[in-house]
């Protein structure tokens, strides 16, 4: 079930909801609605923290069932921990953390005062823009393989509503537009490989250019197309597979004819074997998230339509499946990519370069635009050098970095700048091609990166690799829906600029 969204101006005590939510700092400290329906409940907060079951620790969560002087049948108390040191980060997970209480509830509709709570340097419309993905994010449930469940006889969130005034109407549009990017990109990211392949990903693009059809359209190349054309690198890659090969490309006008398009351009291997450099077998269920930068550039395209972003946008997915097979690309082998350049293969586990070599390629070539990012899940070094937290950043233009690292500081969607010196570039040189498809153990996420500028020369151009942020570990983890929120939040702040 997909939470509705809305604003609230009611008072806490005076609001007739099954639940209303409120925050109280370590210390008891209570925030001013918290104050409000302490005040009207005669005592009933204070009382709790007097005695030690409420203690206002972040990450925790107190209940108050149906106390005497206000309308709303519960109040969640959520802990916000000690209120000196209360930032961004934290109001989010707070967020988070509520949503999730929220729907262990018996209740269908909610509404909360977290939205209240001051967080230095952000505006109202942040706090809510900011909430709404919390608790989307929070409530997403993975259904699409599983057996139907039967509806639960008890009632489900189904609705939260945030305190804020009518000014921050923005926020909420722009935070319910995001999310349902966000969502799209999980769900497909999160779909198994038997399902989710490169034709799966070709129709979802088609369907939602279909239901948008008066800003957006969609082409699609297949393998035979792509052999006529010359995309030499990508169809290698995919030649061990069943699942043929597709390139996708959506189209958004919603700028002035004529105007050069931002693009995005997303990795879409929808299961990545290794193919004759297999890989390890333990963790190899994992790389069906491999075409998670597919999923995250669709996802910013979906969120870029629904806020009716005032600019021209094109989305380029190259989709393929990595497998072993007799047909299948080898080490030692050398293609000659869509640019002109040949490349040694060295390994055929670093195929999500070659398929985003000539589809960023294409996309200069065809639609000449004025900004290209690319998003891949691309080298397990990036995992290394900076874990789960930050996605890797790498450009050559100074001004375009800037953009993207302030876009994942308003949004906690962040990036961290790596170089993309042309020292790194000897390492990928090869006696039998004009360049390797690897350039040894060492900076493997830069060599990539290094590795993909050469086919950008002449275009204002970002990578982003996000093979650390695009999935969370485990067995049970579910793919993040990273980097939407922080492509749409350039994009929003390329028109607003």
């Amino acid at each position: 079930m997909t939470l509705q969204f809305s604003l609230a101006s009611t008072a806490p005590e005076t609001v007739d909801t099954p639940c209303v939510v409120v925050g109280v700092y370590e210390g008891g400290v209570l925030s001013s609605a918290a104050a409000r329906i302490d005040s009207a409940a005669d005592g009933a907060i204070k009382r709790q923290v007097e005695s030690g079951d409420i203690t206002g620790k972040g990450g925790s969560a107190s209940m108050l069932f149906a106390p005497a002087g206000i309308a709303a049948k519960r109040v969640l108390v959520m802990g916000l921990g000690q209120q000196k040191g209360f930032d961004a980060a934290r109001y989010q997970r707070v967020n988070a953390d509520a949503a999730r209480a929220l729907g262990r509830l018996p209740i269908d509709g909610a509404v909360s005062y977290l939205t209240e709570i001051d967080v230095p340097g952000r505006d109202a419309a942040w706090r809510v823009r900011t909430a709404v993905l919390a608790a989307d994010h929070a409530s997403y449930r993975y259904t699409a393989t599983f057996k139907p469940r039967e509806k639960s006889a008890q009632p489900e969130l189904a609705s939260l509503a945030f305190a804020a005034s009518a000014e921050a109407q923005a926020g909420l549009d722009q935070g319910v537009a995001i999310a349902e990017g966000v969502r799209f990109a999980r769900e497909l990211a999160n779909l198994p490989p038997n399902i989710c392949n490169p034709a799966y990903i070709a129709d979802q693009a088609q369907a939602f250019a279909a239901a948008h059809s008066e800003a957006v359209s969609c082409r699609v190349l297949d393998h035979e197309e792509m052999e006529k054309l010359g995309f030499g690198s990508l169809l290698a890659v995919g030649r061990g597979s069943v699942n043929k090969p597709r390139l996708i490309a959506l189209e958004y006008k919603g700028g002035a004819e004529g105007d050069a398009p931002y693009a995005f351009v997303g990795k879409g291997v929808t299961f990545d074997s290794g193919g004759i450099s297999l890989k390890p077998g333990p963790g190899m269920e994992e790389m069906k998230f491999d075409m998670g930068g597919a999923a995250g550039v669709l996802g910013a395209f979906v969120a870029a339509v629904k806020m009716d972003v005032k600019t021209n946008l094109v989305c380029v997915v190259p989709s393929v499946e990595n497998m072993p097979d007799g047909e299948s690309y080898r080490p030692s082998d050398v293609l000659t990519s869509l640019s002109g350049l040949t490349i040694e293969v060295l390994n055929t586990d670093a195929e999500g370069r070659l398929i985003l070599c000539d589809a960023l390629t294409w996309t200069a070539q065809t639609y000449k635009p004025h900004t290209i990012i690319d998003a891949a899940t691309l080298t397990g070094a990036c995992v290394i050098a900076l874990g789960k937290h930050a996605t890797g950043l790498m450009s050559k233009h100074d001004d375009l970095a800037a953009e993207l690292l302030a876009a994942g500081e308003t949004t906690l969607d962040r990036a961290w700048r790596l170089p993309l010196w042309d020292d790194y570039q000897t390492q990928l040189e090869s006696g039998f091609a004009d360049v390797a498809n690897i350039g040894g153990k060492s900076a493997g996420a830069i060599t990539a990166g290094c590795f993909l500028s050469r086919f950008t020369e002449g275009q204002r151009w970002a990578h982003l690799d996000i093979a650390g942020t695009a999935w969370d570990e485990g067995r049970k983890g579910l793919a993040t829906g990273r980097p939407v929120p922080l492509l749409a939040q350039w994009l929003l702040d390329r028109v607003n600029a």
